[in-house]
């Protein structure tokens, strides 16, 4: 099978992130979508072997970012390629609290949701949060980063 016929299909990249009991996660991801228009609802898949997964089920909510064109690789790196468990990702980034109480950072970023979750579906490695959006917000005129541009154009790996 050719795995990279994935890169194929249209995503965006996100990060999601939540914050409970002190302690703030966010990671990349690549799927992230709007699942119902009423009520608006989105759905994220998360590996679970992510802190950010716990994070996120304890919270019972979360925020997603819309990564945008001007990201670059370290940025994509600080959340992507590190683990929230003994790093803080948003000290460089920024840090600011989306209207559920789950930590965002605002740079590199066109579009914030603030979910609160309604239903999680366990699909193997990865948990699928379903949310209802609370509050959506345009945060620039920045077209959003593709999943093709990353892996095309920025030369991104997938871990």
């Amino acid at each position: 099978m050719d795995l990279t016929a994935f890169f194929k299909m249209s995503y965006g990249l996100y990060v999601v992130s939540a914050e409970a009991d002190g302690q703030k996660a966010g990671c990349v991801i690549n799927t992230a979508t709007q699942v119902t228009a009423e009520p608006p609802r989105m759905m994220v898949a998360v590996h679970k072997d992510n802190v950010t997964t716990d994070v996120i089920a304890r919270a019972g909510a979360f925020a997603v970012t819309a990564i945008d064109m001007t990201a670059d690789m370290p940025y994509i790196g600080n959340f992507g390629f590190r683990t929230s468990a003994n790093f803080d990702k948003f000290e460089k980034y920024g840090c600011e609290i989306s209207s559920v109480g789950a930590p965002y950072a605002p740079q590199h970023a066109c579009a914030l949701y603030a979910c609160t979750v309604v239903d999680t579906v366990d699909v193997g490695t990865h948990l699928l949060f379903i949310g209802d959006i609370v509050d959506a917000q345009k945060l620039s005129d920045e077209e959003p980063l593709t999943y093709s541009y990353y892996h095309s154009t920025l030369k991104g790996k997938t871990p």
